[in-house]
């Protein structure tokens, strides 16, 4: 056989291999910025596992809370549709939750679990939130002082000072041990 007809057919192998070996190639793993962006779910979505005396009574803490009728306060004031005000009295606003396009609907009307949490569609899932380091890295914010003083501040016109550790005593919300000390999945 001629040289350059074998030379030829060697290459078409060549080619055909490398392609046939590029159709079954793993897509390279997704990075952060391909994650998906977290949403807001509303309060009902987190009462499913945060409610009741063996969850901590979290939901019902909350649901007893100033947070959970915020929106009221603003509506006897007629004050509802004040963004200055709105703003601190909803979960999310201007952030993918309260007044976006179908998410006023959604109990985001109110300062909400992922008001101070940050929006939980990533880390909602119960397999999710019994791993910490998992449910941080979907998005799990855990407030601090300066995740309160964001609206509790003297930009607000009812400001009357911020006593931290005063107020958290009021909101303190966590898992029972034995809840918390529960095998991971």
């Amino acid at each position: 056989m001629n040289s350059k007809i074998l030379k030829a057919a060697a290459l078409m192998i060549i080619v055909y291999a490398f392609s046939v070996v590029s159709l079954f190639a793993e897509e390279p793993a997704a990075t952060s910025e391909a994650a998906a962006t977290p949403t807001y779910v509303g309060a009902a979505k987190c009462k499913i596992c945060h409610k009741g005396e063996k969850n901590g009574n979290i939901f019902e803490t909350w649901e007893a809370s100033a947070h959970a009728n915020s929106m009221k306060v603003l509506v006897e004031k007629g004050e509802d549709k004040n963004p200055a005000c709105i703003g601190c009295h909803t979960t999310g606003y201007e952030a993918g939750g309260y007044g976006a396009e179908g998410m006023a609907e959604a109990d985001l009307g109110n300062v909400g679990c992922e008001a101070c949490h940050g929006p939980g569609s990533e880390y909602k899932t119960m397999k999710v939130m019994k791993d910490p380091a998992a449910a941080k890295a979907a998005g799990l914010l855990i407030p601090t002082e300066a995740t309160c003083t964001k609206c509790h501040n003297d930009k607000s016109p009812t400001f009357k000072g911020f006593k931290y550790e005063e107020y958290w005593a009021k909101i303190e919300h966590k898992l029972p041990a034995a809840a918390a000390d529960a095998p991971k999945e």
